[in-house]
């Protein structure tokens, strides 16, 4: 499975927010990487190049490479509505990013991986592709041998994020897919009129 392995701090540290989660090193040092770091000019960035990085971000943010996203916002371009808010709303109901936000894994990398190694259910059934795109209604689980597993229990006992669009028992370590979230429910800072103006040149 092609996905990103490089490194996260620098990654990070080049969009100036922890996009990775809590980032010790992203902490000590919040300004772009690079031999001058801070103290190197910086000229005004051109419209592309600000178009560009925020579709990098949106793209490390939700682990998606470039034909998968690109994939997603032909499929959001085809759908009534604002473009912009149904790519948002794609990556949100991809089954890696619900398994993070009902902090079954504390990244949506760890989610990714748990996903693919099946310890994931949906509606009861084992589901291992992470780009798994859910719909209202469906119930995502922990496996039944899989509930046992540290990493799990640990980020679940850690979690504290509630979002609107979720429900989560804690007996039975599933939750539900209640609906796809509008634009104000995503917590991501994502400027997404930047990622529909830089494909639609």
């Amino acid at each position: 499975m092609a996905r990103y392995t490089g490194p996260k701090s620098k990654i990070a540290r080049k969009f100036g927010e922890a996009i990775f989660g809590d980032d010790k090193a992203f902490e000590k040092k919040n300004y772009p990487p690079g031999q001058h770091g801070n103290n190197r000019r910086r000229g005004k960035k051109s419209e592309y190049a600000i178009q560009l990085m925020e579709k990098q971000k949106a793209k490390y943010t939700y682990g998606i490479l470039e034909k998968q996203f690109r994939n997603l916002f032909a499929e959001a371009k085809r759908k009534e509505g604002v473009t912009g808010e149904i790519l948002l709303q794609l990556c949100e109901s991809r089954l890696d990013n619900v398994v993070y936000r009902m902090g079954i894994a504390p990244t949506r990398r760890g989610a990714r991986q748990l996903v693919s190694h099946r310890h994931i259910t949906v509606n009861g059934k084992v589901v291992n592709i992470p780009s798994y795109s859910l719909k209202a209604g469906d119930v995502v689980g922990v496996r039944e041998k899989s509930k046992s597993v540290q990493s799990i229990q640990d980020s679940l006992a850690n979690n504290s994020s509630v979002y609107e669009w979720i429900t989560w028992n804690s007996e039975k370590k599933e939750g539900t897919f209640v609906a796809v979230p509008e634009r104000l429910q995503i917590p991501e800072n994502i400027k997404e009129q930047l990622i529909v103006e830089l494909y639609s040149k």
